[in-house]
């Protein structure tokens, strides 16, 4: 009863202020979720599980002239879980100030239409196209880091991103420390560091906008916490065309990555040379009518290890996967690393009150001999083969009141292929089902 009177008092609250471009505003987030799924298809998890995720946030922004203060609380728990439940720091992450950062505007840097904007702290960042550097949206806990960022807009269309930061490591990370909860303050340490940055260019023939990027994850042991001392530069280039009713669109992006990384977290683990890639495109169509439905075809290929003494399985880093692949919570099947998999999506708005679509892929291994994607399935002989299935997903989102209160349905069904169901490890049963209610009040 607690928990409903609190939510009422998030949907009847009222901001501070409601201009962002002066003075204080105060807002928030409660999302309350109740996922199921049935046939896990990762190995070592219960067969059939069921969690209840509560996730609040609380935000504070002021801007005076050219400055800006923001400050943001996340609050990550869950309940119903048991020993076999799949609950983690991506699940668990109770008090902690994610954002807390100070930035400047100077105006006019480099003549008359540039802008740059000095930030630094802790923050959250979706860069690009958020495939390497993201805020996670989907999961219960989301991604920050703490350090500097530059953005500088320039004349014609161009701009460029940089940053500096060490990503912070949720806390606490232990067993009895996530499943009860505990307070503790996230570490951020010189062990991990990230920085790289991103240059685009807006307004090129057909409306294409092209980037390039690049970022350094360099890690290392910390006392009591080994690590594979990854060291990654992964180097990328994306072209679009953003969706718009009557025409067609399109996005081609692909990573190549390189570096070194142990081949386990022992001490004296021997060291392998990395070269791993990852490649996305879609095209699509958005028909001009009333309810802008948009149908397209996508495409993603990420490399797996394979035997010959190089590392191949891509690392994405600290990117989303919901927009591109599938849910996270207890499905959390797909990732971008050791996978192939075609696809067709057919989206649709047909009004601000909401929103859906409906998807399917299908899915083989990059390498045969590699885990698929972020199952903890593998067959080491690749005698299972390559193909793990069918997947067909949905997700509806509704504003029972606008801009307050908003319902979200996400459903995903995994019709396992061979590999999923024959590999030494794999979990019993021929399909994943999966389902997911959501609900947000904001304020």
């Amino acid at each position: 009863m607690k928990l409903w009177r609190c939510l009422s008092l998030l949907v009847l609250a009222v901001p501070v202020s409601a201009d962002a471009r002066d003075g204080l505003t105060l807002s928030g987030a409660t999302r309350l979720r109740f996922e199921s799924i049935s046939g896990q298809a990762r190995a070592g998890y219960d067969r059939d599980d069921s969690l209840f995720n509560i996730r609040t946030q609380v935000a504070a922004d002021y801007r005076s002239g050219g400055w800006h203060i923001g400050a943001e609380l996340f609050d990550s728990r869950v309940y119903g879980d048991d020993p076999g439940t799949p609950v983690s720091t991506g699940e668990v992450n109770t008090l902690e100030l994610v954002q807390a950062y100070v930035s400047r505007d100077i105006r006019a840097p480099m003549g008359a239409g540039s802008r740059l904007t000095l930030t630094a702290g802790r923050m959250m960042l979706n860069l690009g196209s958020r495939r390497l550097v993201a805020a996670d949206d989907y999961r219960n806990t989301t991604n920050g880091y703490t350090g500097l960022r530059a953005d500088l807009t320039a004349r014609h269309g161009l701009s460029a991103v940089a940053i500096y930061t060490l990503p912070q490591q949720r806390r606490p990370d232990d067993r009895d420390g996530i499943r009860n909860a505990r307070v503790r303050f996230d570490y951020e340490g010189l062990d991990l560091v990230l920085w790289g940055g991103i240059v685009s260019k807006a307004g090129l023939p057909g409306g294409v906008m092209a980037e390039g990027s690049y970022f350094h994850l360099g890690e290392r042991d910390e006392p009591g916490r080994p690590t594979r001392d990854r060291s990654l530069d992964t180097w990328g280039g994306r072209i679009i065309r953003e969706p718009k009713a009557g025409l067609v669109d399109f996005e081609v992006e692909a990573f190549h990555q390189t570096g070194h990384i142990s081949a386990s977290a022992l001490p004296d683990a021997a060291r392998q040379q990395v070269s791993a890639g990852f490649f996305h495109a879609d095209a699509g169509y958005t028909f001009p009518v009333a309810w802008t439905p948009r149908l397209s075809a996508e495409f993603d290929w990420a490399s797996g290890d394979r035997p010959g003494g190089r590392y191949g399985r891509f690392d994405t880093l600290f990117g989303m996967r919901r927009a591109d692949l599938a849910p996270a919570g207890l499905y959390n099947a797909m990732a971008r690393t050791n996978i192939l998999g075609p696809g067709l999506r057919l989206e649709a708005t047909p009004n601000k009150a909401w929103d859906w679509f409906v998807g399917y892929r299908a899915f083989w291994l990059a390498s045969r001999t590699d885990a698929f994607s972020a199952t903890g399935v593998r067959d080491a002989s690749g005698a299972s083969g390559r193909f793990a299935g069918h997947q067909m997903e949905a997700r509806l989102r509704y504003w029972l009141i606008p801009k307050r209160l908003r319902f979200e349905y996400d459903g995903v069904a995994l019709a396992k292929g061979a590999f999923l169901r024959n590999a030494p490890n794999a979990p019993a049963g021929d399909w994943t089902l999966y389902h997911s209610f959501n609900l947000t009040a904001s304020f």
